[in-house]
């Protein structure tokens, strides 16, 4: 008797990553539902969003070229507007009719490197409006700026000649809503004292210092989080080896080596005081990529991360069967006492779901809150590709995730749930008929399904980070 046919737990996950991506500019008609009054301004959303050209393709899901989708809410509707991010990597690529240059996850003979030091960036993780323009950022690379209205691509932003085209610098910039200033991070992988970079721009864009503080091991950290007092890490062991990225000319996947057995920390770095101290405290050996938020109280620190067991960047391969082994994840709570430097809580909620692209109220970074929302994959535990079909709403208040959406087989959620004025905006595709949508759901009762559905012209790739910008 012949074994029984594997489940396909993705069925249709195909469509959702191996097709061509449509610009386009047009408002949005056959709604359904009533857009609420309280949402109003727009929407940015960058993800990956070519994996083939010339009958090659890309491993990996951070390899596709970057692109940016903006939905603008007014008082007629909704207007809906999405363009790859024009870097040189994807202009030299079009003129040549070929991938030239080496991704994230994919090496190949031949493949180029931006002067033969880092990878050529994509410019596909997020975008962020900031000093009256819309940021598109990459990983450790200057972002791209972009109109904010039409997203045509104007180039790369050097914060006004402060940071220059090898300045290290993260995906994800925070934005503190106490002064509107704007952190980042970048860590400069030397052979013998790696060093990580914070940045703070003031909201004209100006620097308004930069930090510079030795970590022990060169981590490959994509996030972190901040407080009034301090920069924030966690930093798993999962390092980045440099010399075999540029010898062996393979790509940053197969230059990452993940090491349990050194620990995790985390590290606190002031912001203000160049004289003070920074903390860094042993955390077990988890991974991190997503913080939740951080916050202080009565002289401890709180840093809320989504912890795993192992990393989460070999599950983004091969495109586009994802997330085929991914481990167990679940919103954990540290708390670190600043007086002494120790570590003195750690709880973790029941949610194992691999959540991911975690989000909270946008005037809440940096201090006390409860709530967030993030994606969800309802067969982890289970061998085979899998997708994000949940939003899961979580409280630390009731020490839980109670709220929990899901979709039909078949379809999926992408972007980093946004909170809006007390409603989550999220992308969905169905890829049984390619139908894209806008979702918007009550913020306090997600499982009771979406109040309203914009349903968009062409497939969208389902991206990562997402930011709404407010209408004056």
């Amino acid at each position: 008797m012949s074994a029984p046919a594997a489940v396909d737990l993705a069925p249709f996950l195909e469509r959702a990553f191996l097709f061509d991506a449509v610009e386009d500019s047009y408002r949005i008609t056959g709604i359904e539902g009533e857009v609420p009054a309280a949402v109003r301004g727009t929407y940015y959303v960058n993800g990956p969003a070519r994996f083939t050209r010339a009958g090659m393709q890309y491993k990996h899901w951070l390899d596709g070229d970057g692109m940016v989708c903006a939905a603008r809410f007014d008082d007629e509707g909704v207007t809906f507007t999405n363009r790859f991010v024009r870097t040189p990597k994807l202009m030299d690529e079009e003129a040549a009719g070929r991938f030239l240059y080496r991704g994230f996850g994919t090496a190949f003979p031949g493949d180029r490197l931006r002067r033969n030091v880092m990878l050529e960036p994509p410019v596909n993780v997020s975008a962020y409006p900031f000093a009256g323009v819309l940021l598109a950022f990459g990983e450790q690379s200057l972002p791209f700026e972009l109109d904010p209205v039409t997203l045509e691509t104007r180039g790369e932003y050097d914060f006004h000649g402060k940071l220059n085209g090898l300045s290290p610098f993260a995906a994800h910039a925070k934005f503190d809503p106490a002064n509107g200033h704007m952190l980042n991070f970048g860590i400069s992988y030397a052979a013998d004292n790696p060093i990580v970079n914070i940045y703070e721009f003031a909201p004209d864009a100006s620097l308004v210092r930069r930090r510079r503080h030795p970590i022990r091991m060169p981590h490959s950290n994509h996030d972190f989080g901040f407080t009034a007092n301090w920069a924030c890490f966690f930093l798993s062991p999962l390092l980045m080896n440099f010399p075999k990225f540029w010898n062996e000319r393979v790509s940053v996947m197969e230059a990452l080596t993940w090491e349990p057995e050194k620990g995790s920390r985390i590290l606190l770095v002031p912001r203000h005081a160049k004289d003070s101290a920074a903390i860094e405290v042993p955390a077990g050996c988890g991974y991190c990529l997503h913080l939740i938020n951080c916050f202080e109280t009565d002289g401890h620190l709180v840093m809320d991360i989504l912890e795993l067991e192992a990393p989460v960047y070999p599950e983004y391969q091969p495109v586009p069967d994802l997330f085929p082994t991914v481990t167990p994840c679940r919103p954990a709570r540290y708390v670190v006492d600043l007086a002494s430097g120790q570590l003195a809580e750690r709880r973790v909620m029941t949610y194992d779901c691999a959540p991911d692209f975690p989000n909270i109220d946008p005037h809440l970074p940096g201090k006390e809150y409860s709530d967030f929302w993030m994606l969800g994959i309802s067969h982890s535990g289970k061998p085979g590709r899998k997708f994000f079909d949940q939003l899961a709403h979580g409280s630390w208040r009731k020490g839980e995730v109670h709220d929990v959406y899901q979709t039909e087989p078949g379809v999926y959620l992408g972007g980093e749930p946004n909170y809006v004025n007390g409603y989550i905006l999220v992308e969905q595709l169905d890829a049984r008929s390619r139908q894209a949508s806008l979702l918007l759901f009550e913020a306090g009762q997600v499982a009771k399904g979406p109040v309203t559905r914009l349903p968009l012209r062409h497939p969208i790739h389902l991206g990562f980070h997402t930011s709404f910008a407010a209408a004056r």
